[in-house]
């Protein structure tokens, strides 16, 4: 039914809130609400950016991902009224730059791959965080194309930015399976034509609008019913 499952990488293939224990050797006391806010900030610059110039040849104010990253950082370090000297901030970034997988990711990559499905990312990192963080959890091998926005100069939810999938694999709308964490990522998805396997983790409700996920289930493990 598939030829194609891509993932959203943040949230999905690589655990943002990673983060939460180096935070807090920094910053005691504060550490799991930094990772929290960070993760937050970071999803509504994409946002900004994206809608305040929605234009098909991408958005005149687009900053790289990571570059909203460290921004974002910078701004909740304020809101906390923490300080964030330069080398916090370095190794931060640092981890951030190799965010763990979960423990999950890499069995799932290689059983799609032995099933003879490819494998792709589609995130709104730009592709050298995105090919960094798939090195340093040696997955270079399990993912055949890694797809950055910032082709489109836009970010999710935009359809430009789901229709970059397309562009890469010759394959129709419904041969694509994609999955995410992020249930904005995986309505948004859904909007665009894709079936979606939203990944549940938290046992949370879905959104009260559009339409609700084709599968659901609570780990990637639960990808491979679906393929």
């Amino acid at each position: 039914m598939y030829r194609v499952v891509a993932f959203d990488a943040y949230g999905t293939l690589f655990d943002v809130y990673s983060i939460t224990e180096l935070a807090e050797e920094l910053f005691p006391g504060q550490g799991q609400a930094l990772a929290v806010m960070w993760r937050d900030r970071q999803v509504d610059y994409t946002r900004l950016v994206t809608l305040s110039d929605p234009s098909p040849t991408g958005s005149r104010h687009y900053v790289s991902f990571w570059d909203l990253t460290v921004l974002s950082l910078r701004y909740v370090c304020k809101r906390l009224g923490l300080t964030l000297h330069a080398e916090a901030e370095g190794r931060l970034m640092g981890q951030y730059a190799g965010l763990k997988a979960f423990d999950d990711a890499a069995e799932v990559l290689g059983i799609l791959k032995g099933r003879g499905l490819a494998t792709a990312i589609l995130s709104n990192g730009n592709a050298s965080m995105l090919l960094e963080v798939v090195r340093s959890n040696g997955l270079s091998e399990a993912i055949d194309r890694v797809v950055s926005v910032e082709a489109a100069r836009l970010f999710k939810t935009a359809p430009q930015a789901y229709e970059l999938l397309l562009k890469e694999f010759p394959v129709k709308k419904s041969e694509i399976l994609f999955v995410s964490s992020n249930a904005w990522d995986a309505l948004a998805a859904k909007w665009f034509g894709f079936d979606v396997f939203w990944v549940n983790r938290a046992s949370q409700p879905f959104e009260e609008i559009g339409q609700p996920p084709d599968y659901e289930g609570t780990c990637l493990l639960d990808v491979l019913q679906a393929c």
